[in-house]
């Protein structure tokens, strides 16, 4: 029987980045909260069997509550359903019964979300409320505990937990397989009240605080670019575009931008719709950390490099003149 879970927000049909990952992560079962699951659901590959709880604006607290109530209800299963079609859904309670495959969602021991932004805020709240300690930040999950990632994900350490645990995901860090069918189920989840804060607006992050696995648009810093001077202005650049920085490996070594921003397999693994990249060759390891971007633009003097092969516009010229061309247009300084 799976003593795994994922537990999904859903924000107007929307999934999180990693929340495939995630669902692969615990075998395919799922419960996904928030507004248009149904929707969710669909676009999850990986996810075998699930509950579908429509719970209208994400309140972390509140939501913990509801959940922790879910998560613990007594194990009991009255005339389970076996299904072969793609999509099942009935309705039923917290409390009733989950088909076999589905181990039935009050014996999950391992709780999984994915690290994003409402991940990360209800994780905390969940574990409080299950009285579980938190793992945050997981780049795979054990029998015990987790391997997570520290130092700025350059330091991997094995936490164990004596007993059942709540555990974020980092994003982009492992594949996942399609499902061969799918069992979906919708449920209500019990009413609760706890202190929440309340949301006056949702304001886009700015470029240069966004989180670098989430930016649509990124600007790569790559050694090309000569001195710590132009990987500013490449920042400021990328602002007034609408774009965040990332780096190379080489960059950050060298201390020309902090680790967070560095792009590859030893760093953040990202996926843009557009990347241009400053003077960056093309390493494997930071390829690897590209994900796939709709389009990638290369700025080298190399016309060879694998950065600029793999473009989608490759445009051989001085990474720093092209910046500083750019910069003059837009009157960034």
């Amino acid at each position: 029987m799976n003593d795994l879970l994922a537990v999904i927000v859903v924000r107007d049909g929307v999934l999180p980045l990693g929340a495939d990952e995630t669902v692969a992560e615990a075998g395919g079962a799922a419960l996904l909260v928030g507004t248009g699951v149904k929707e969710a659901a669909a676009e999850l590959p990986s996810l075998c069997t699930g509950a579908l709880a429509e719970n209208g604006t994400f309140a972390p607290g509140r939501w913990a509550r509801q959940l922790a109530k879910t998560l613990t209800v007594p194990p009991f299963v009255t005339n389970p359903t076996t299904a072969t079609a793609e999509t099942v859904c009935t309705n039923r309670s917290a409390a009733d019964a989950y088909p076999p495959t589905f181990g039935r969602i009050g014996n999950a021991e391992r709780i999984l979300l994915p690290a994003s932004a409402d991940g990360r805020d209800l994780a905390p709240r969940l574990a409080a409320e299950l009285g579980r300690p938190l793992l945050a930040g997981a780049i795979r999950v054990t029998a015990h505990g987790a391997e997570v990632a520290r130092w700025g994900d350059r330091v991997c350490a094995d936490l164990i937990a004596d007993g059942p645990f709540v555990a974020t995901l980092q994003p982009g860090v492992r594949g996942s397989a399609p499902a061969s069918e799918t069992v979906l189920y919708a449920i209500e989840l019990p009413h609760a009240e706890a202190p929440d804060v309340t949301v006056i607006e949702v304001l886009d992050p700015e470029p240069g605080t966004v989180d670098l696995a989430e930016a649509p648009r990124i600007f790569g810093a790559g050694a090309g670019l000569g001195n710590p001077e132009s990987v500013a202005l490449l920042e400021k650049v990328g602002n007034a575009m609408g774009a965040a920085l990332g780096a190379t490996r080489v960059v950050t070594d060298a201390g020309w931008t902090g680790y967070q921003r560095q792009i590859g397999t030893t760093g953040v693994v990202v996926h843009p719709e557009l990347y241009v990249a400053f003077g960056v060759s093309g390493a494997a390891q930071h390829v690897g950390g590209l994900g796939d971007p709709a389009q990638v633009v290369s700025v080298n003097l190399d016309e060879s490099c694998p950065m600029t092969a793999m473009a989608d516009l490759g445009i051989v010229a001085d990474a720093p003149a092209v910046l500083a061309e750019l910069a003059r247009m837009l009157e960034v300084r």
